[in-house]
């Protein structure tokens, strides 16, 4: 089983039609998306649209609650008096040009998506979310202390977990003991942003889910990653934010990576 699963586009048509382009030549039984569909730049509807008419199982983000609620607040994690006010500026815009249609579209996704795979006698339980499975804007760096991690896995009854929200791709795995003496393998993966990277690299990223035919939460190798980054006109996703009303930093942004 090959499942792609791409989040974090804010409203990057470029980068998103870039990316349907890169998994659409790739070999994959399924594709699903951890949300944030808008903010930040000048498509929400274009970007909610191409996802809907593709039919994509989709989850909500931090920011696709707010604006499906018209809400002023996105839930973002702004740390200095600039980005706090260009981020009103930013939800306040989105708010602004989405359609109704669309932020109806927005308040009927799901806070999260568990895919259980019954592939021998146990059940293997894939858990897909935005930020977290305790908050939908809860950050998961990769720093984050080990003993914390996997009891939020624990907690969520989750083998493979995939998840968004910091734009930054990683993968570990968790090593606990069962019960019975039998090793339990977690794995916490990051999938990365396809509109909006922030881990230097500019390029769009997303990621493809590798699940054996015979996989168990006891063999750590049966369960693998593959992670991938794909080109798009960065240029011309950064001209159409010095082309709005939104700050030139989201512009610099998107050319850096950051």
């Amino acid at each position: 089983m090959r499942i792609a699963l791409f989040s974090d586009i804010h409203a990057n048509l470029p980068a998103l039609e870039a990316f349907f382009k890169d998994v659409d030549s790739r070999d994959t039984d399924a594709i699903y998306c951890l949300g944030d569909l808008v903010g930040y730049n000048i498509w929400p509807n274009e970007v909610m649209d191409q996802i809907r008419k593709r039919g994509i199982p989709t989850i909500a983000g931090n920011y696709d609650f707010g604006i499906g609620r018209s809400s002023d607040d996105c839930g973002c994690a702004y740390k200095t008096d600039d980005e706090k006010e260009n981020g009103k500026v930013s939800i306040a815009y989105t708010n602004e040009i989405v359609k109704d249609e669309q932020r109806a579209y927005l308040r009927t996704l799901p806070a999260h998506i568990r895919l259980d795979f019954q592939l021998n006698d146990k059940t293997l339980s894939v858990l897909l979310v935005h930020g977290s499975p305790r908050r939908i804007n809860e950050y998961l760096f990769e720093d984050r202390d080990e003993k914390s991690l996997l009891r939020i896995m624990e907690q969520a009854a989750a083998d493979v977990m995939l998840f968004g929200h910091t734009h930054r791709p990683y993968h570990r795995i968790l090593e606990s003991v069962q019960q019975d003496g039998t090793d339990h393998f977690r794995h916490a993966i990051n999938i990365g942003s396809v509109g909006k990277p922030k881990d230097g690299d500019p390029r769009g990223g997303y990621v493809i889910l590798h699940i054996d035919a015979d996989a168990l939460a006891s063999n750590k190798k049966s369960i693998t990653v593959e992670f991938i980054r794909f080109e798009y006109d960065v240029e011309a996703a950064a001209k159409a934010v010095e082309g709005s009303i939104l700050p030139n930093a989201y512009a610099e942004s998107l050319r850096l990576g950051k």
